[in-house]
């Protein structure tokens, strides 16, 4: 009996505003992206062979035990850790034979591991809503990559809409799509420095709002006057732009829905300049690559886009801007659809 060969597909992400608040329980406005991974699986068997082009293939045993069901760390290929992680939250028993392909670049802030994790969860069989999918990824990226993530990533790509950035709370897993205008495009440039979230101060920002938390309540309702109380100094910055960038969010998509670019990119700088000063996640060639692009008569805004500590630029830009001259490792996206089998 020949088994039916699946296909899925789950879209990376970038976010327009609101970074480094959705661990904290805030606001953020990503959009789920036209390109992604996409998973050829012919089931069967108790072993998982997944080829790559860029990669090592990977081999598994299922169902996952012992000292890899313990720590993925030890993994190799790498990429294998994320893909042994969805199956180990699936409790697989069935792997099969198939290709793992993707159009994103890794290393860019794009959620290229949130994708993949999505991506080779479908083809393994899981049966779900998207916020149920999401909150699987967000399970699955943190047992692969050690680092505490929120949900944004996996949300954006498990309940991305065409044509339509995603406004999340993050506190309540509530989201609504939010129509992006005629009259933007947007860009994604890369700063040319590689990021790695797990060799980052990713946990010690997200430790320090917590601690903040603890003296003012959760940060994205906090008073102003409260935070600026802090003994801390550094709490104070961190706890400041959580409670600042998510106003900014707000006014953001309000603005995305009145064709408001001009407004949008006001805002995403204010972003980026809270996220340099106040959060200290930026580095001086996103800082650089930001000045040169808001410089442009055709761009609106830019601000660095993930976790910061290198990786990628998101713009927004006037139809028709080529930005390709700008940075050779550049994207023109659109919002996509989420997650699911082909």
């Amino acid at each position: 009996m020949v088994t039916e060969t699946l296909r899925s597909w789950a879209p990376g992400r970038v976010n327009l505003i609101g970074d480094h608040t959705d661990y904290a329980g805030g606001l953020v406005l990503p959009m789920a992206i036209n390109l992604g991974t996409t998973v050829t699986l012919q089931p069967g068997g108790n072993t998982l062979h997944l080829r790559s082009a860029r990669r090592q293939s990977l081999h598994l045993d299922l169902p996952l035990g012992g000292v890899l069901a313990e720590d993925l760390t030890t993994l190799e290929p790498a990429w294998g850790r994320f893909v042994a992680a969805a199956a180990l939250e699936l409790a697989s028993t069935v792997g099969g034979s198939g290709e793992v392909t993707t159009t994103l670049p890794v290393g860019a802030g794009l959620s290229s591991s949130s994708s993949l994790e999505l991506a080779v969860a479908l083809a393994l069989g899981f049966d779900g809503s998207p916020l149920e999918l999401a909150r699987f990824g967000q399970r699955a990226e943190q047992v692969a990559s050690g680092v505490p993530s929120g949900i944004m990533d996996q949300l954006t790509i498990a309940a991305g809409v065409a044509g339509h950035a995603l406004l999340i709370d993050c506190a309540t897993e509530r989201h609504r799509a939010v129509r992006m205008p005629d009259s933007v495009e947007v860009w994604v440039l890369h700063s040319g420095v590689p990021r790695r979230l797990a060799d980052s101060a990713y946990a010690e920002r997200r430790r320090a709002t917590e601690v903040a938390a603890r003296l003012v309540g959760p940060l994205a309702e906090a008073s102003l006057d409260d935070i600026e109380a802090i003994d801390d100094p550094v709490l104070v910055r961190r706890a400041r732009h959580v409670r600042t960038e998510c106003d900014r969010v707000r006014v953001a998509a309000a603005a995305l829905e009145a064709d408001d670019p001009t407004e949008v990119g006001q805002l995403m700088l204010q972003s980026h300049a809270s996220l340099r000063d106040d959060f200290n996640v930026s580095v001086p060639e996103l800082d650089h690559l930001v000045l040169e692009l808001s410089s442009r008569g055709d761009v609106f805004g830019a601000r660095l886009t993930g976790a910061g500590f290198g990786g990628c630029v998101v713009v927004l830009a006037r139809p028709g801007t080529d930005l390709s001259t700008v940075r050779s490792d550049s994207w023109l996206v659109q919002a996509g659809d989420g997650a699911r089998l082909l």
